[in-house]
């Protein structure tokens, strides 16, 4: 049985606005995925949140998006490959500088919102990413699923390492994606949530909306830190994993 990593998306807040238990839940994770502005998080989140994964010796990484705020990075973007490049590389840049500050390496880039789902339909999308993180010798994280294979091919190419992610508080489908937010039942409850991460940690599987077992074979496990009950599911996760790895 394979070891998971824990992650979550943190430094969502911005300015006076919190989001999520960021305090509470770094020391439950491994991978600390952090916003880099452009659909949350602003400098001073920034840094507090790269000071906090640095006092739990956890690994960090940059959590770029559409420059979207209004809409959260959950709404697809038409950009020019070259100015999503562009925009990804700025804010992963961003994250990188303020992180040597506080000598803390940043590991690997994970995509947040549309535009992690958007590599997986558009080449151009994945290849401009691919960029980024091969420019910044970082991992480029992505889910696990019907198109692992071919990611893999693609980064190989390029030289890039991927993670493969999968969800614990997420809804799959037959195909091995996410249901649409948008769709009832997308989002799990606190004990759809515990189940769903107990067949992934110990049978690399999940059941999908229409009942059907299908197979991931993930490397790191995400709970969403905006998600109703994060933390208090992180925690039971948090045993779960660590039962399974003793």
């Amino acid at each position: 049985m394979k070891l998971l990593k824990l992650n979550c998306d943190l430094g969502e807040g911005y300015g006076a606005w919190d989001l999520g238990e960021d305090e509470h839940i770094m020391p439950l994770i491994d991978q600390a995925n952090i916003a880099c502005g452009f659909h949350a998080g602003d400098p001073t989140t920034i840094l507090k949140t790269l000071q906090l994964a640095h006092a739990s010796k956890i690994e960090v990484g940059a959590h770029p998006s559409y420059p979207d705020r209004v809409g959260f990075g959950r709404r697809s973007m038409r950009i020019a490959p070259d100015d999503l490049y562009n925009d990804v590389l700025y804010q992963t840049a961003a994250l990188t500088g303020m992180a040597e500050t506080q000598n803390i390496r940043v590991s690997y880039i994970k995509p947040h919102g549309a535009l992690y789902h958007d590599m997986l339909s558009s080449s151009e999308t994945f290849a401009a990413l691919l960029q980024v993180a091969k420019n910044c010798a970082l991992k480029l994280m992505v889910p696990a699923g019907a198109t692992t294979e071919l990611m893999l091919q693609q980064a190989d190419t390029v030289g890039v390492e991927l993670f493969f992610e999968a969800f614990a508080d997420r809804r799959y489908t037959r195909h091995k994606t996410l249901l649409p937010r948008t769709e009832p039942g997308a989002v799990l409850t606190k004990a759809e949530m515990l189940e769903q991460a107990r067949q992934l940690v110990t049978d690399s599987c999940v059941i999908s909306d229409c009942g059907a077992t299908i197979e991931l074979d993930a490397d790191t496990l995400c709970v969403h830190g905006d998600t109703p009950s994060a933390l208090a599911a992180l925690k039971e996760i948090r045993t779960l994993v660590s039962l399974h790895v003793n």
